[in-house]
């Protein structure tokens, strides 16, 4: 095997070879920071995902030491995320009970199952599917999710029962009608562990107020034995690494998961390459390659399972800050994993006395991000029809719940950009005055046109999808005109693709046009569509007479011919020289 197809395969031997004194100094000072942050998000993560604490910690293991070895990105942070974990629970609670053993081997095999979906999404380069998720849709998706986070941690943040519903407003309801039921110290608990990390994060950014909050709370309900009093808290945490095991892989399971498979594994893509892509802009000493990105995210969740790790994803909170304090390399996710498993030998007795209404308190200040309130105010401001787009997905997720939320999502944004292809700009040009370019009519004042030729220009692919929109457009704009022209000028500088619908389109119009005696002229078209051109027999239909390299070579043609024109004409050309 090359050296090139070496790092290809595993970017760690891009970086280690050459890796400085100076880097590990910072990598350390990045991964403890980091590890800081996992654990108690970790473990209130996993409560979110309705498993056991432990398997959070879990996720903090293999994972990312597989994600350092395969990783293209330096800087981001896998993990254990919030949207994940909400995925995972709206998708697997219905079919066993959340905590159960059945439970747990469902999750385990999910993970398993998104790694493998996502390593064949990279083996085939179909990374691109993920972009039909649309920026809007993601908006509306993670604000919807959001809230709908916030309302399943209210069980915790109120210290009382809240039955499973099908849907969020129901769970609402019940909240609202129950609110006497709230267990005061509970409640206090979680305003009071919100405060400390608010204000925390106010005096500085880097002061972990995730493991403070965790540090106080545990130590204020050992004091005062405070579980006694009603406070619900983790009690026994499991010490140890976690054990080989190898999930159920029976085809009722397999089954039976598919839709949660797909939801997490698009919404995990898109979070965590779209993290990786802003962090590679931000350091441009190296490149993001989303096939590798994929092949490095899905191998991490396939080895993460066989180690029992709650599925994991692109962290924004802990690879902003892992960026921030300073990371070079994918050793800050090496000496996290090894600090996650120093914790879970040595440290989990601690976590005994720690309160679920302290973890509620994490996951509800976490998920504030979600919302994307300013975007949300520049869609309504600038892109009404985006707007509507993140409306459908924030309100459709909300009623009809997670996973067909994310499948409304790709639903809308398939067809949002069907219907946009299907209806492509094409302006009518005209010269501006005293240059020889051409530009939109409707957009530039004084702008001369002519009454012989009509130019217009094509702004999309030529293809199945707008070949009737292109037809009825042309029969349109030459209805319009008082006086027929007597030339039909394409720009097909901006068509970049064409197939065969689209060059029967073309013989269709040069017939329509041929039967109204007016002349089909094509200019600007590029290499590989004058190939096709050729190849159809159309551009000799067309005559390459009627064939220029610009707009305005070919307005002088065919008005070289007309000697009422000749002044204009000339005129023209002393602007061109110009």
């Amino acid at each position: 095997m090359s050296n090139q197809f070496i790092k290809s395969l595993l970017p760690i031997s891009d970086w280690l070879p050459n890796y400085k004194k100076a880097a590990f100094r910072a990598d350390l000072l990045a991964g403890i920071t980091v590890a800081v942050m996992l654990v108690p998000q970790g473990m209130a993560y996993a409560l979110l995902a309705g498993m056991p604490p432990i398997y959070g910690l879990y996720a903090g293991l293999i994972p990312l030491f597989l994600y350092a070895i395969l990783g293209t990105s330096r800087q981001l942070s896998i993990g254990p995320v919030a949207i994940s974990a909400l995925l995972i629970w709206a998708g697997i609670s219905p079919l066993a009970e959340a905590g159960s053993p059945e439970y747990i081997s469902l999750v385990i095999l999910t993970g398993l199952l998104v790694g493998v979906f996502q390593v064949i999404l990279s083996l085939f380069r179909m990374g691109f599917l993920v972009n039909f998720l649309s920026h809007p849709v993601i908006i509306g998706f993670t604000s919807a999710a959001a809230i709908i986070i916030i309302i399943n941690q209210l069980k915790d943040a109120l210290g009382f029962h809240i039955p499973r519903f099908a849907h969020t407003y129901e769970t609402l309801l019940y909240t609202l009608q129950h609110l006497p039921e709230t267990h005061l110290l509970s409640l206090l608990m979680c305003l009071g562990s919100i405060a400390i990390i608010a204000l925390l994060k106010k005096v500085h950014k880097k002061i972990p107020g995730a493991l403070l909050v965790v540090i106080i709370g545990s130590l204020i309900t050992w004091l005062f034995n405070l579980d006694e009093k009603g406070l619900n808290i983790i009690k026994d945490v499991p010490a140890g690494l976690p054990s080989f095991v190898v999930p159920d892989l029976s085809i009722a399971n397999i089954q039976a998961l598919l839709s949660v498979v797909f939801t997490v594994s698009v919404i995990g893509i898109v979070e965590s390459i779209s993290i990786a892509k802003v962090l590679e802009n931000k350091h441009k000493d190296y490149t993001v390659r989303p096939d590798q990105e994929l092949f490095a995210l899905g191998l991490s969740k396939i080895g993460g399972a066989f180690f029992q790790a709650l599925p994991t994803s692109g962290s924004f909170s802990r690879s902003a800050v892992n960026n921030e304090a300073g990371a070079k390399t994918g050793m800050a996710s090496i000496i996290t994993a090894l600090i996650v498993a120093l914790t879970l030998v040595l440290l989990t007795p601690l976590f005994y006395y720690l309160p679920k209404a302290v973890l509620a308190a994490i996951i509800l200040m976490a998920v504030k991000n979600l919302f994307e309130i300013k975007e949300i105010i520049e869609l309504w401001k600038i892109h009404r029809q985006d707007f509507i787009m993140m409306s459908i997905t924030f309100v459709g997720t909300l009623i009809l719940g997670i996973s067909e939320g994310v499948i409304l999502g790709v639903v809308i944004s398939i067809l949002v950009a069907m219907y946009r292809s299907s209806r492509p700009h094409i302006p009518v040009l005209g010269r501006l005055p005293g240059t020889t370019a051409y530009r939109n009519i409707e957009r530039f004042k004084d702008i001369i046109q002519l009454d012989s030729i009509l130019i217009i220009r094509f702004d999309n692919q030529l293809y199945f999808a707008n070949i009737l929109y292109f037809k009825e457009k042309v029969k349109e704009l030459i209805n319009k005109r008082e006086n027929k022209p007597k030339v039909l000028l394409l720009d097909a500088s901006s068509i970049h693709d064409m197939d065969s619908s689209g060059l029967h389109t073309l013989e269709e119009i040069h017939d329509f046009l041929e039967q109204h005696k007016i002349i089909f002229g094509l200019s600007g078209a590029i290499g590989p569509i004058r190939d096709l051109l050729s190849k159809s027999g159309l551009m000799d239909l067309i005559g390459k007479e009627n064939q220029f390299v610009n707009i305005h070579s070919a307005v002088q043609y065919y008005h070289a011919e007309n000697e009422d024109q000749q002044q204009w004409v000339e005129g023209a050309i002393q602007n061109n020289v110009k």
